[in-house]
């Protein structure tokens, strides 16, 4: 019996030796690439501050790009709006020859005529009942409402480049802490050897540490490929192409916070205020207002003055003599328009535009609403992610604590290893969310000042 034992053990023995000396060699293989890899990445990997990164994106970031194209095409549709109220001039050409032989039967002959001419031609609205006035306010408000864009997205590039640092942040500490834990548990494993060489331990106290220091790798491949994804998120919000990023900086909340409104109250007031959407809605409100005095415009009379000035030339030639002279040519003139009927197409026109005034006063409401609701939730979640974590702040350290009485009782015998265990995956899910609360508190505080109207100032 004895004998079996012993070859029992032998075998056992030999077979972990064998399995930690594969062990080793993977860990110095990936170890090596790890290296290797880190060494390339580091030399093209663009480190950021939360500053920098989000200076590029208020550079950089797509929306943002595409509200500064939208402020050029509202400074286009104003110029071309205000076209109509300035003198249009033209300048006209023309060479024509003609021959008429319908008149032979009377005995006229046909006779061949040609002329030329250039004329300048100009025409000023003199009263349009309002139309060109309102259609030039419109224009205006316009430009107004491109500033309110850029607005928009840069408080939403504001806090989502904000939300994507933290989160990297906020992976590399989860990445820290699963390598932690998967270093400690090779060290427990290592323990567990050899307290099974001194005599002190069992086989399944060896098997255990083997299962733990497996379980472990998982989730530090998994919180490696967490720092990828962030970074890659941070990266499209940035729009750099090829180029990696990453943030540096730390979770921890920092001692003097910039001031937000602290009751409802006054953070609804600042978001009425301040946020750029409902300041565009009012914007296009107005727009709305004008364009039904354009369509009201339309079947009422107004004046334009019209006027050219020119030179003709004027050739008669064939059968008789060829007979042609030239000299000066101009008109002047105020016109009066009146379609006082145009089969109720104008008042279709109004009735159009009134509607669309009055679904976008109903999208106001809706809008104010909408950022009643929003601002009373990101107040709540704020307080609930400051409240989370001081409620977590001491956890870290008395978890700490527990791991070294629970190890130091292990290594003398007097705890077991299932309260080692316990003790060190308490310290790890403290650890967890400690930084987890850290990232929310800070998001938190962002989405709140982007519900307020201030992010970013």
């Amino acid at each position: 019996m004895k004998a079996s034992t012993s070859s029992c053990s032998s075998e056992l023995e030999k077979t972990n030796r064998i399995r930690k000396a594969c062990f080793s060699s993977i860990a110095l293989l990936l170890s090596v690439i790890t290296i290797s890899f880190n060494a390339a990445y580091a030399a093209e990997t663009r480190t950021l501050t939360l500053e920098q990164a989000l200076s590029i994106a208020m550079e950089k970031n797509r929306d943002i790009e595409k509200a500064r194209e939208y402020a050029k095409y509202v400074q286009g549709k104003y110029v071309e709006e205000r076209a109509a109220a300035l003198p249009q001039f033209s300048l006209n050409a023309s060479a024509a020859i003609s021959k008429d032989e319908s008149q032979k039967i009377s005995g006229i002959p046909a006779r061949m005529q040609s002329g030329r001419s250039v004329d300048l031609t100009v025409s000023q609205p003199l009263y349009t009942w309002g139309k060109v006035n309102a259609a030039i306010r419109a224009a205006e408000l316009g430009l107004k409402t491109a500033d309110e864009q850029l607005r928009i997205y840069r408080q939403a590039a504001f806090r989502d480049v904000s939300a994507a640092y933290y989160d990297i942040l906020l992976a590399k500490e989860l990445h820290r802490l699963a390598i932690e834990d998967q270093a400690q548990k090779k060290r427990l494993l290592d323990e567990a050897r050899r307290r099974f060489d001194a005599g002190i331990a069992t086989d399944y106290d060896v098997l255990s540490a083997e299962v733990a220091a497996d379980n472990a790798r998982p989730e530090a491949i998994r919180a490696e490929n967490s720092i990828r994804v962030t970074r890659e998120r941070l990266r499209f919000l940035l729009a750099l192409g090829e180029a990696e990023v990453d943030a540096s900086g730390s979770l921890e909340r920092p001692t003097a916070d910039k001031p937000v409104p602290v009751s409802y109250e006054e953070a609804l007031q600042s978001a009425r205020k301040r946020r750029p959407e409902l300041a565009d809605l009012r914007l296009r409100i107005g727009i709305y207002d004008e364009l039904i005095k354009i369509a009201n415009a339309d079947d009422k009379p107004r004046l334009d003055l019209k006027g050219g000035a020119g030179w003709r030339w004027a050739a008669l030639d064939d059968p008789g003599p060829r007979l042609s002279s030239d000299g000066a040519a101009w008109n002047v003139g105020i016109y009066l328009t009146f379609p006082f009927f145009d089969g109720l197409k104008s008042s279709g026109k109004v009735t159009q535009a009134r509607s669309d005034s009055r679904a976008k006063r109903i999208e106001e409401s809706r809008l104010l609403d909408a950022i009643s609701l929003e601002v009373r939730e990101a107040g709540y979640a704020l307080r609930e992610a400051a409240e989370i974590f001081e409620a977590v702040s001491g956890t870290v350290r008395q978890a700490e604590r527990l791991v070294q009485m629970a190890e130091k009782g292990y290594e003398y015998g007097v705890k077991i290893r299932l309260e080692v265990d316990d003790a060190q995956l308490n310290l790890l899910k403290a650890r967890s969310s400690l930084a987890q609360a850290q990232r929310n508190y800070r998001v938190a505080r962002v989405n709140y000042e982007w519900a307020s109207g201030v992010a970013g100032e």
